[in-house]
């Protein structure tokens, strides 16, 4: 099976985002819950936003790789996720940073 193709880099870059996002976010949740983190004296959404976009930003480790093995397909879709990823957290979250 070849892995230098369009459609696998779009599918690694939704999916490893996403599942950053919950781990990273379950993550803060359980350290809410014993005390060892707060969110007094952050905005609201902050944590939201903060995870979103090092969620996103954890597909630098994928085109790292991926150019490694000179996958230019992969890393295409790579880049195409990255990009509808990141439009989406900029429509969702920047109306409520200014």
């Amino acid at each position: 099976m070849n892995r230098n193709e369009l459609w696998v880099g779009l599918v690694a870059g939704l999916l490893l985002p996403i599942m950053s996002f919950v781990l990273l976010y379950e993550v803060f949740n359980l350290l809410e819950s014993r005390g060892a983190a707060s969110t007094v004296g952050f905005s609201t959404g902050f944590r939201q936003r903060t995870v979103g976009i090092i969620a996103i930003s954890v597909n630098i480790f994928l085109l790292n790789l991926y150019r490694r093995r000179r996958w230019d397909q992969a890393m295409r879709g790579i880049v195409i996720a990255t990009s509808i990823l990141a439009l989406i957290w900029v429509i969702r979250y920047v109306p409520t940073l200014f």
